[in-house]
């Protein structure tokens, strides 16, 4: 194994990963050497482009469209993957909603959809591919937080709740898959300039310290640490990965 291959052998599913972060998540980890899942929901042919990217720069992707809230579906997907490529050893919880909405607006059933996707769909996930994770003898679960998580936000009652509760989530299995060697671990984005279909959402209105939005490849790049052999004693842990935005609200 080198240096530049030190996911060599491995399997990944990262969900969300048709575009923006996902995406930059599931060509970090091909380009470490891992085979990569490219989940979305609906975007397809985008997940598709995904899969033939890494495949065109050598490495090993399949596109599997699959609804995070749907057990079912997300149970065929993890056993595609086994199928496909023999194992799954890294899990990236990455599919997400972020909508804003006063609350006195909100209703229960947009309320329950945001929870269903980020909370719900990081405990399916987790569950169908347990099994895997725990043979491995070197698993890797890695959820996507936020900074509005730790800092509250305005009109995001529903986000800021189900991506608050990744960060219990993640302390909560880092205690229970320790004795099986899965580490358990969160990245929280800061203001990340990403392909938006709406305008700039309120809540990246926080400043960072280095005065720049980042870029999908630095939460990407936190991820394939997380997910590789050097990262291994780290478990539980939320990394914020925010240009200093964090200490400076």
């Amino acid at each position: 194994m080198s240096d530049g291959k030190e996911l060599d052998g491995r399997v990944a599913i990262v969900t969300g990963a048709a575009r923006n972060i996902g995406r930059a998540i599931a060509h970090e980890l091909a380009a470490a050497g891992a085979a990569v899942v490219i989940n979305a929901r609906t975007s397809e042919a985008e997940a598709k482009a995904v899969a033939r990217e890494i495949e065109h720069g050598g490495g090993r992707a399949f596109a599997y469209v699959a609804d995070v809230t749907d057990e079912k579906a997300v149970g065929r997907m993890a056993a595609a993957a086994a199928e496909r490529f023999g194992r799954i050893d890294i899990l990236v919880n990455n599919a997400a909603v972020r909508r804003e909405q006063p609350l006195a607006e909100m209703t229960l059933a947009a309320w329950r959809e945001i929870m269903t996707i980020i909370l719900d769909g990081a405990f399916i996930c987790t569950k169908a591919c347990l099994a895997q994770l725990t043979a491995s003898g070197a698993g890797a679960i890695v959820n996507i937080g936020g900074l509005t998580a730790h800092l509250g936000a305005n009109r995001r009652a529903h986000v800021v709740t189900a991506k608050a509760g990744l960060v219990g989530l993640t302390r909560a299995l880092a205690h229970e898959l320790a004795e099986v060697n899965v580490t358990v671990n969160c990245v929280s984005p800061g203001r990340i300039a990403t392909a938006r279909r709406g305008p700039e959402p309120r809540a990246h209105r926080v400043p960072s310290l280095t005065g720049a939005a980042g870029t999908p490849d630095d939460i990407a790049a936190t991820v394939r640490f997380l997910a590789g052999p050097r990262a291994r004693y780290v478990t539980g842990q939320t990394i914020h990965v925010n240009g200093g935005a964090y200490l400076s609200s």
